[in-house]
This record gives structure tokens, sequence and C-alpha cells, in this order.
């Protein structure tokens, strides 16, 4: 199974056509789900895991990894789902989010599928605020979850969302007073703690949940005769987003002449050297990994220099 990452640097030329790749699995039953691969190291039987007192029982323990301790996370049981059975027969995903690298539990893995961001959408109206999902698609007329890992790592460790005294005292004075920023992002959670950082500085934001309503939005305001530049002080995007992903959402504002000079802040739970290239092939401005308040600040703090 850890063979089956093997072709992932052939795959990068996908990036930039709204396209990804979905490794697909299941917890309990017959649902499936999906992870994007670029988030994916490894994937292995489940080893033997070491428990942890007091642990959060999401996690079911940690595992000697290549010489790594990693912890290992019931998906099941952190979406509110009873726990995996038999954890010697499972599978454990172990992918990087957010700077770190955590092992997923599931029940069995699937397959790897080609998909365009365009045919993954938006959780239905209706489902509330409680569920654990940032997108839907469909595969040979099944439908199929992709689960709000950000939001699951926010309820199991939540992150420090509080901008040092000495960074904001550098915006004092400086922050702009009729210019937005605009923020997309497809998890909830995502959307509110960058909204929270950049609103710490005395800044407004609009927050809106993918790159098609990023790009729509921008070019309602050209139609209503709005100068970007006098409107938006900066796009702040994550990558990964259903009907259209921050790398074509990038590449689209610089193809549009009333867009181009807008800075891009590409921010992301995907991170590593080729995310940087990437952010020179579509022409973004910035790339910094989630999530760091200090640091997504200082980013910000760029634009008014």
């Amino acid at each position: 199974m850890s063979g089956i990452l093997d072709s992932v640097n052939q795959r990068t030329q996908m990036v930039g056509q709204n396209r990804l790749e979905l490794l697909l699995f299941k917890l309990r039953g017959k649902q499936v789900y999906g992870i994007n691969v670029f988030k994916v190291r490894e994937v292995l039987q489940c080893p033997e895991l070491t428990e942890i007192p007091q642990r959060n029982t999401v996690i079911r323990g940690v595992a000697h990894i290549r010489g790594a301790t990693i912890s290992v996370m019931d998906l099941s049981a952190a979406t509110g789902a009873p726990p995996l059975d038999n954890i010697t027969n499972c599978f454990v995903i172990i992918a990087e989010y957010n700077r770190a690298v955590q092992g997923f539990l599931v029940s069995s893995v699937e397959r790897i599928v080609n998909m365009n961001w365009g045919d993954i959408h938006p959780p239905p109206q209706g489902s509330g605020r409680n569920h654990y999902l940032t997108a839907v698609t469909e595969i040979e007329n099944q439908l199929v979850e992709i689960i709000d890992v950000e939001k699951i790592l926010s309820e199991i460790t939540p992150s420090n969302e509080v901008v040092s005294a000495q960074v904001i005292e550098a915006t004092k004075g400086r922050e702009p007073e009729d210019k937005i920023v605009l923020v997309a992002d497809d998890s909830a959670v995502a959307r509110n703690q960058i909204k929270r950082t950049v609103e710490q500085l005395g800044m407004k934001v609009k927050a809106v949940k993918d790159g098609r309503e990023a790009l729509e939005y921008l070019k309602g305001l050209v139609a209503d005769g709005k100068d970007i530049s006098e409107e938006i002080l900066m796009l702040i995007s994550d990558i990964e987003m259903p009907e259209m992903d921050g790398y074509t959402l990038t590449a689209e504002i610089r193809s549009e002449e009333s867009l181009k000079g807008l800075w891009v802040l590409l921010h992301t739970s995907l991170s590593g050297v080729f995310n940087r290239a990437m952010v020179d092939k579509v022409g973004a401005n910035d790339f910094i990994p989630k999530f760091n308040p200090d640091e997504l600040a200082g980013a910000v703090q760029k634009m008014l220099d």
C-alpha cells in the first residue's frame, strides 16, 4: 500500500489545471470518504499502538514509524461515530496538515481517483453547522465525502489565535480604513481563524467559501465600476477548495486586466517545496502554511510597507 504514492511527483502537472487526486477510504459501513493525495505521505497496515495516559478519546495511541512518533486519530470517533473495531485490521493514513504529521485510522483504503475541482461541491444546504465535511462529490454514482480535517484538529488541539502585542503594535496607524481583506477558504474553522487574526490588526474582512465565489465577488466589484486596488487590500486564499482551487483562482486573477494587480497570499495546510514552486508558476505573491497568527499577520503587514 505504501507504493500507492510512488508517482506523486508525476502528478504535479495537474495543479493549476483545477485538478486533484483523491485517496478514497472507508470508516464504518459503505460510505466512502476522500483525502487529497498531496497531503498523504504513506498508507500502511495499522502498526502496534502505544496508549497515552489521559489522552483524548479520539487518539487511539501513538506509533513509531520511520524514526518518528506519530499520533493516530480514529477518524470515525473524531466525526462523532463509534470508534473503529479490530484496529489491527485497519489502515493508517500518514498525512501532513498544518505543519504537523498525523496518522488517521481508517477501516479500509480503496483507490486513487483523478478529479476536477469543478466536480467537487460544498456540503448541501441543510447539513447544519456541526457536520465534519468541507465538500462532497460523486464517483460512479456513489457519494464521496471529504472530511474537514482542520475542524477535527482544532477540536483535539485548539490553535492559538492571538496575535502578539508587538505585531499588533507594528500595525497601529497603518491599517487602511477603506479597504478589506478578502478571504477564501472552504473550512469554516480556517475562515474564522483568518478572520479573527486580520481583525486583530484593525482591518475589515470579507470571507467566502471557495475560489469560484471569490472570483465572482471580484468580478462583481469590477462590473459595478469599482477599482479593485481601491477596494481590496489583498486576497488570502486556501489552495484546496471545491469548485475552484486556489492555484486556479490565482491564475484567473492574473489573466484579468482589471484584477491582475491584486496581491495574493496562498495560505494552506499543504506545505513543502512543491507548493512554493507553484506560487511562482501561477503568479501568487506569497505562500505560508497554516496556521500561525503572528506569521499570517506579518504576511498581511507586507501590504502596508
